[in-house]
């Protein structure tokens, strides 16, 4: 029987080699018919060729060599170009500037609000109502500041003034974040918010502008007209406490000192003798003169010092021994003969020579003596701030003895020194809003209004004031000595058909030749049911002026009378 073909090649290798392959052995039993070495399952390797590393190490030695010289090149030839990129390529925290609360009139006419920057800025720039009168209320801002190199150092609006400094923790809101990604040139490459901004709160004011506006141009006209170095006045509901106008000339431009560009008017501003930025009205002290007499004469009432319907006989001055010289008399002087006065006659009137004697006694008639005249004037809150945070102002002087002492190299007290402090001359000193507050209080019965520039809902607040320890019927005497002043006395030109007003005025002589006075108009309407109580002041003027005070305050109310009448 002959051999299959495999076993015959398998003899024939045999005989020509002594080596057995492994495929020799292995025989894919499914592969037998052809046997196709290159089907073998399990098949063995054999080992890479040295001419096939070769090729690979040389193919990798190329790439390496490309890598180095490429790396090389960038660092050698061009690394500080690069270096100055990755370093200006930079991502940093920019602001987001938050907008400022606007602020309101009463009546929701706008009074301070936000607009674009023209010059590029990211911040808004702040615009103030044209209409003058409102300086030292709003106040100004200071804007957001950059350094040489364009990074802001200072992210914040600051509240410089009025209510622009009182308020800025309600008006200022919280700055947003982002991140900002520029490129070596500056250019910003991409931005990414973090954190939004909060937009500050909005506040509406008590005051109305329109009325804020004429109370300010009356003032101005007569301050530039006969001479007065400036004037202040306002308007308050006695009820609600809330001022209704508050103004002070001379005043200087919000958006002028907020833009800051124009640095010789704001240089002019600030040197300037008639004082631009001073708040006469809150922060201004002046001798009150006359306007001091109703509290005298309610101190004299509550301490039994004399009835309402007793007379003194003024002549036009009392004498008293000089001290220094029994031979020879101080004499004081009445502005004018008032004859007989009682006490609301002598309020109508302004006799200095009632409250003389009053304030300081004279022969057989009892006076308050200064402890009481300074008991008195303090408990209606001279001498003190004004309980109102916004509105404080500085607290003033009663002249005492101690403070004369303090003033005047240890000097005794006399009764000429209480005479002249009787009638609001001498070392006293009080503010406009001391006198708004203080007059409220009268045409309250005693009930001490708390004064405020914000509006509220209108509600009546007197239940939640603080009074003044004084019988109801004294202030119904002064009242009516107010009322019939300005019919027939000193404040008769502020009396008009349209409105039923309660008034007293006053002239208080200022330096040691008296050659300027201070002039005041103070009061409150309606009498029957007062609601409203007004000051207003001209300061510094010439002592052979006769218009004054109250003319502004006539001009003022007569107005009102045509144009709102809602307030009467």
């Amino acid at each position: 029987m002959p051999l299959p073909p495999f076993l015959k090649n398998l003899f024939k290798k045999r005989i020509g080699s002594t080596e057995i392959n492994p495929d020799e052995i292995f025989i894919d039993s499914s592969n037998l018919p052809d046997f196709d070495v290159n089907q073998f399952e399990g098949r063995i390797e054999k080992p890479i060729q040295k001419k096939t590393l070769l090729y690979v190490a040389i193919f990798f030695l190329i790439i390496g060599v490309l890598y180095v010289s490429k790396v090389s090149f960038l660092q050698i030839n061009q690394g500080q170009a690069y270096q100055t990129k990755s370093l200006n390529n930079t991502l940093r925290h920019t602001s987001i500037f938050a907008e400022r609360g606007v602020i309101y009139d009463r009546n929701e006419k706008l009074l301070a609000w936000n607009a674009p920057n023209p010059t590029g800025d990211d911040f808004a720039i702040r615009h103030y109502a044209t209409a003058e009168g409102f300086a030292h209320v709003l106040g100004y801002v200071k804007y957001p500041s950059k350094d040489s190199s364009g990074f802001y150092y200072n992210t914040a609006y600051q509240g410089m003034d009025g209510v622009e400094k009182f308020y800025d923790n309600v008006l200022a809101g919280t700055n947003g974040m982002k991140i900002v990604e520029t490129d070596a040139t500056g250019k910003v490459q991409s931005e990414n918010v973090t954190e939004p901004p909060v937009q500050g709160g909005n506040l509406t004011l008590s005051i109305d502008s329109d009325l804020q506006e004429k109370l300010y141009g009356s003032i101005k006209a007569l301050a530039d007209s006969v001479g007065f170095g400036g004037g202040a006045g306002a308007l308050m509901n006695i009820k609600t406490g809330e001022i209704l106008a508050l103004t002070s000339y001379p005043q200087y431009s919000p958006d002028l000192m907020s833009n800051g560009g124009d640095s010789a008017t704001i240089k002019k501003l600030l040197t300037d003798p008639n004082t631009p930025f001073l708040d006469r009205f809150v922060d201004g002290l002046y001798t009150p003169g006359s306007i001091v007499k109703p509290y005298l004469a309610l101190g004299a009432l509550t301490e039994g010092v004399i009835t309402p319907e007793k007379q003194i006989l003024s002549t036009g001055s009392i004498s008293l021994p000089n001290i220094y010289d029994p031979t020879k008399s101080t004499v004081f002087k009445d502005w004018q003969p008032q004859g007989w006065v009682d006490m609301r006659h002598a309020i109508a009137m302004s006799s200095d020579v009632y409250f003389y004697e009053i304030g300081g006694g004279y022969q057989d008639q009892k006076g308050l003596g200064i402890s009481n005249i300074d008991k008195y004037m303090k408990i209606f809150g001279f001498g003190s701030k004004v309980q109102s945070p916004f509105l404080a102002g500085k607290s003033g002087t009663i002249p005492t003895p101690d403070w004369k002492k303090l003033n005047f190299n240890g000097e005794d007290w006399t009764i000429g020194d209480t005479y002249h402090t009787a009638i609001g001359q001498y070392g006293f000193q009080v503010s406009p809003m001391q006198m708004l507050v203080g007059y409220g209080t009268i045409a309250n019965n005693g009930i001490v209004p708390t004064p405020t520039i914000l509006k509220g809902d209108g509600t009546d607040l007197t239940s939640t004031w603080p009074s003044v320890p004084i019988n109801k019927d004294y202030f119904t005497v002064v009242k009516e000595g107010m009322h019939l002043g300005a019919q027939i006395g000193t404040a008769k030109a502020m009396n008009f058909p349209e409105l039923d007003i309660a008034a007293k005025t006053g002239t208080a002589e200022l330096g040691s030749l008296k050659v300027y006075v201070n002039s005041w108009a103070v009061g409150f309407f309606p009498y029957s049911d007062p609601k409203y109580a007004f000051v207003v002041l001209m300061e510094h003027g010439p002592k052979t002026n006769l218009i004054g005070a109250p003319y502004v305050a006539r001009e003022f109310l007569q107005w009102m009378a045509i144009n709102h009448k809602e307030y009467l």
